[in-house]
């Protein structure tokens, strides 16, 4: 079973002094993806509820729309395998030239906002989940008491799905945010609880389209982060009617969308 934290020996500098110190580091390693024997994606990730990982990744890219779609789900090392029922056919020729452009450094965002519409993403209702501004104020300070990992490595990102009074429902981390985000709905997506209209995702760093696009898709109305979105997170948002948060920390915090859900 793949290890979540690496002891490592180190040398402590303080000042002229050295000393030998044994130093835990949160494991990175590559996670892929299958749909039945073709690879459909290759990620980094800290090791630990890859099967959430890869149905998040694989629902919030517009691959699987239902968990009825899912035969059966298989783990090897470094590898999750999902197999599909025969009746549920999938493009790969679609997906290669899906993925290739997504990672391209030329995509615009106004294209990747009209590839969210053409996807189906919808526009969240106007009247849904109202959370008030003090249970936003404290939710940092619940993702950290949670996060086991970053507590002992410091070197992980966390995100947290909370009801509209503030109860955290579930946690995960990982070294990438977008992994971080793809557990926590790959979890709801499996146990069958999507949209998440009822539902505020914290995630500890900054807001990017990427995290948008991916709460959107699980029906997410309000997305808070610890750090600074950017500006087509905040474009994203304002045009697909989500709630967007960022410096989120020290009883204080920005609403760049969706006011009318803070009370």
């Amino acid at each position: 079973m793949s290890r979540s934290i690496l002891t490592v020996p180190v040398h402590r500098v303080d000042g002229e002094c050295a000393t030998p110190f044994q130093d835990l580091l949160a494991v990175e390693e590559p996670l892929e993806i299958r749909l039945g024997g073709k690879t459909v994606s290759v990620t980094m990730r800290t090791p630990g509820h890859d099967p959430e990982l890869a149905a998040g990744f694989l629902f919030t890219e517009g691959i699987l729309s239902a968990p009825a779609q899912i035969q059966e789900v298989r783990s090897s090392k470094n590898a999750i395998t999902i197999d599909l029922k025969p009746e549920v056919a999938i493009d790969f020729d679609r997906l290669q030239r899906h993925f290739y452009t997504t990672s391209s450094c030329g995509v615009c965002g106004k294209a990747s906002i009209e590839a969210l519409r053409m996807q189906g993403c919808p526009v969240l209702p106007a009247k849904s989940t109202t959370v008030a501004a003090s249970v936003v104020q404290g939710l940092p300070k619940v993702l950290r008491a949670d996060q086991r990992i970053i507590e002992r490595t410091g070197g992980l990102h966390g995100a947290a799905l909370f009801d509209a009074h503030g109860k955290l429902l579930l946690v995960r981390e990982d070294v990438g945010r977008h992994n971080a985000v793809d557990k926590v709905i790959g979890a709801e997506f499996l146990a069958r609880r999507i949209p998440l209209q009822e539902t505020l995702l914290l995630v500890s760093g900054r807001a990017s389209f990427e995290l948008t696009q991916k709460s959107l898709i699980a029906g997410i109305p309000i997305l808070a982060a610890v750090g600074a979105p950017s500006s087509l997170a905040v474009e994203t948002a304002q045009r697909f009617n989500m709630t967007l948060l960022g410096f989120v920390r020290d009883g204080r915090f920005n609403i760049y969308s969706g006011a009318s859900r803070i009370q």
